[in-house]
């Protein structure tokens, strides 16, 4: 089974984890839109795209004996590497040093033995722009302090997704979206110019996991249908949508079929990678 998981964040490493568990033809395709916390630190020192939804997809499909993988994660606690995570440095000196930004993803995956690929959905660093009911709002940062979204994009528009994005959602059975910050994450990666069209041409069945509950204030007060609408909104497509009978967002009226299953673990606030993984499973099957 070949398997795309589209987004960035903490939601798109747990499907990823569902996803390794399923298969090994793997591609994550993962925004770097991001303009805080240390990767837009990095961002702003170093001129290189945001890191860290990379660093998370990375850590999520290591080899789990590398010992360099087992650490990514980590974060300084002191002097001027302060909140760095040790992933983002890495990622972000091997950008610098070499100036490309896949071929550094790409040999940072080699060392920490990572199953299937991590490509970034464009090719260089993109800024997040949303309207809103009050006007234009720039950053990633400033998008998801904003209530009242209506739509977003990248900007450069002159800046695509890569070939081997556009390829490796062609050529999969399954793509997976979410779950993830609905405009931050999930429509950051999407709305990157040759994405939607990659989706709506795309022979494969395309699952979006639905998030389990608001994101305040980005998403305050939407439901599940409210979330849906979104996607449509921005031309997203998808086939079914996987939503957990234990979710705290309420459901409102969706159009859609809807697939109600629990796929949450003790936490109610985060899914968990196995039920996941046999949800996914038994959809493509």
């Amino acid at each position: 089974m070949r398997a795309v998981a589209l987004g960035g964040g903490h939601g798109t490493a747990v499907t990823l984890r569902a996803l390794r568990s399923l298969t090994s033809e793997l591609t994550a395709i993962v925004s770097v839109a991001d303009d805080g916390g240390s990767s837009g630190r990095l961002r702003a020192q170093l001129d290189v795209a945001a890191v860290g939804d990379l660093r998370k997809c990375l850590a999520a499909l290591a080899d789990p004996d590398n010992p360099l993988g087992a650490h990514l994660e980590h974060r300084f606690g002191a002097g001027e590497l302060k909140g760095h995570a040790l992933g983002n440095l890495l990622l972000a000196g091997m950008i610098d040093a070499t100036g490309e930004l896949q071929s550094s993803i790409t040999s940072v995956a080699q060392v920490l033995g990572v199953t299937g690929t991590v490509l970034a959905a464009s090719e260089q660093a993109v800024t997040l722009v949303a309207r809103t009911s009050e006007g234009r709002t720039e950053g990633q940062s400033e998008v998801a302090a904003s209530s009242s979204i209506r739509r977003v994009s990248t900007e450069p528009a002159e800046v695509h997704a890569p070939k081997g994005v556009l390829d490796a959602i062609c050529r999969a059975d399954v793509v997976v979206i979410g779950p993830g910050s609905l405009y931050t994450s999930v429509l950051a990666a999407c709305v990157v110019p040759g994405v939607r069209e990659a989706l709506s041409a795309t022979a494969a069945t395309v699952v979006l996991v639905a998030n389990l509950h608001e994101q305040d204030p980005e998403t305050s007060g939407y439901s599940l249908a409210d979330h849906l609408f979104a996607l449509q909104r921005h031309g997203v497509r998808f086939d079914e949508v996987i939503h957990s009978t234990n979710s705290l967002l309420t459901r409102g009226e969706p159009a859609q079929r809807i697939i109600d299953i629990d796929v949450t673990g003790k936490n109610p606030r985060v899914h968990d990678e196995v039920k996941l993984a046999q949800c996914l499973s038994d959809l493509v099957a």
